[in-house]
């Protein structure tokens, strides 16, 4: 029987297909088939980019430049912070608006890590120091310290406060708060020279001389005069002293008046302490969360 796949013996052998040649590309790859992938990947390329001198330049100045905008970001934020909450113990205390600003060195975030505030200045508003209407006030403290003990907050080492009170807030202050004279008080006016301040009123005036005393502030009468005559000024002075304790006298961290001084538009005065202890919260509701 013959085999039907048998070739002729007559007809010639195929050749075998021709070798792939070694310097040929390498045959594309078919629909749907993944590229070649690079070698060295992603660690060749950080690679080749440290290997530019340039370009380990441009590195460290970009980290550089993050860390630099994260602490002024953190700067700002801290300083904003703490500016707000001494404007609200300053507010609390002279019942009056304030703002407050720390110097700009050492950076606030160093002297909050140390719990050691180099100058703090504070100014209010100028509406009124407790019930003292029109009366300003600049301060400028110094060496604060944040050490929380059985007695204390903290101290500071120095806190000075200029007061200016003009004349108009003199006026309205003592027609709010001395009965009888102070609804028939019109006016104030000052005397440099003499250093004393005028009460004018509609049956009479009252002549003061102000004066440092007792930790505050006093207006000692120097002349009482009502429809035309000279009364005895025991007849006015225990209501002004009175008045002046009220508004000048028992701050916190035992502030007291160092000098005061009368000038053409009204009054001004410093109150100072040193080395002085901040009360606890529990003392003093207007430093709770300091």
């Amino acid at each position: 029987m013959t085999d039907p796949w048998a070739r002729p013996a007559n007809q010639p052998p195929v050749p075998p297909p021709p070798p792939f040649p070694q310097d040929a590309p390498p045959p594309a790859p078919g629909p749907g088939a993944e590229p070649p992938k690079e070698r060295g990947g992603v660690l060749a390329k950080i690679r080749d980019i440290f290997s530019d001198p340039l370009s380990i330049v441009l590195a460290v100045v970009i980290v550089v430049a993050l860390i630099a905008a994260g602490l002024l970001g953190a700067e700002l934020y801290a300083r904003n912070r703490a500016d707000d909450v001494v404007s609200r113990v300053v507010s609390c205390v002279v019942e009056d608006e304030a703002t407050a600003s720390f110097d700009a060195l050492p950076p606030f975030l160093l002297q909050h890590m140390t719990g050691h505030y180099t100058n703090i200045n504070i100014e209010t508003a100028g509406n009124q120091i407790r019930n003292a209407k029109g009366m300003k006030v600049g301060i400028d403290i110094r060496d604060v310290r944040l050490e929380d003990t059985a007695e204390s907050s903290g101290s500071i080492g120095s806190l000075t406060a200029n007061i200016t009170w003009s004349s108009e807030g003199i006026t309205q202050t003592v027609q709010d708060a001395i009965p009888l004279f102070g609804s028939f008080l019109t006016g104030v006016s000052t005397n440099p020279s003499a250093g004393t301040i005028e009460l004018e009123g509609a049956l009479g005036s009252i002549t003061a001389k102000p004066e440092v005393a007792n930790g505050g502030v006093t207006l000692q009468v120097q002349q009482l005069t009502g429809l035309g005559f000279t009364l005895p000024r025991e007849a006015v002075q225990p209501a002004l002293n009175a008045f002046t304790a009220g508004l000048t006298q028992n701050y916190p961290m035992d502030i007291k008046a160092q000098s005061i001084e009368v000038t053409d538009t009204g009054v001004t005065a410093v109150f100072a302490t040193q080395n002085a202890q901040m009360p606890k919260s529990g003392e003093d509701p207007c430093f709770t969360g300091l």
